[in-house]
């Protein structure tokens, strides 16, 4: 097996059991220490693992939030099915939020050129990449910029959304379960997106399934708050079924 596919085994290890060490894998491979230990300094130098006493832990798992640029590089392919697949629940014309993400970020690439839209978002980021479409209304949020996320948050982004009514908000998420709802690292994001949620007729949450199951700091909905789930197909068996117990749609893609 090649160091780069044995790196991906050990990332997809690591994000379904929550860690990995390098005993197991070692053992598991058939390789030496030292080789496992290369294969995690790899991984933790392309964002996606953080090495631990004994191991590794995927960066979903842990307590801070990775920046913008990091989340992008990861779980690409599943964000773009995910993006894609959210072009369904666009309004033939109106008004749709999107959060500042980098699932959200890759549905503004993909947004049709054949139809007028009033985009609202608090992210520079997606801002920046619909600025030159002639086609959208593109509505950017003020407030402070928290530079991690690119996005806006505090009280001029909340009286601009209170002042908004959107057919759908596209959320984004660092963490969603059934016990703890929807959860983001920072109370200030997190008060930026109940208030988007609350400002729309429809909520569809974008998160690929390393989401799925995690939960940190700050809470800003409930799963039942939610409309609709747009995941991938790597969702653990049983979890969109105990989602949509709880109401929104679970589509995986």
């Amino acid at each position: 097996m090649y160091a780069e596919e044995r790196q991906k085994v050990i990332l997809e290890r690591a994000r379904h059991d929550g860690r990995v060490d390098v005993t197991g894998l070692a053992s598991e491979f058939d390789v030496t220490y030292e080789t496992v230990r290369r294969d995690l300094t790899a991984l933790e130098r392309h964002g996606v693992l953080r090495r631990v006493h004994g191991g590794a832990i995927p960066v979903e798992r842990l307590g801070f939030e990775p920046a913008l640029t990091v989340r992008d590089s990861v779980m690409t392919q599943e964000k773009e099915r995910i993006a894609k697949a959210a072009l369904a629940e666009l309004p033939d014309e109106g008004a749709i939020l999107l959060d500042a993400g980098s699932t959200t970020g890759r549905l503004a690439e993909q947004l049709p050129t054949d139809r007028e839209l009033t985009v609202v978002t608090n992210s520079l980021s997606i801002a920046l990449t619909l600025t030159p479409r002639t086609n959208v209304n593109l509505m950017l949020l003020g407030g402070r910029l928290r530079t991690r996320t690119q996005a806006s948050v505090e009280s001029w982004a909340l009286r601009a959304i209170a002042e908004c009514y959107v057919d759908v908000a596209f959320m984004a998420t660092n963490g969603v379960s059934v016990e703890r709802g929807l959860t983001t690292p920072d109370p200030a994001e997190a008060e930026v997106k109940r208030a988007m949620i609350a400002s729309s007729r429809r909520a569809v949450l974008l998160a690929d399934h390393t989401k799925v199951g995690n939960d940190h700091f700050a809470r800003f909905a409930a799963v039942e708050d939610l409309d609709l789930v747009i995941t991938d197909n790597g969702l653990a068996d049983g979890l969109a079924d105990e989602m949509e117990t709880a109401g929104p749609t679970v589509r995986a893609v």
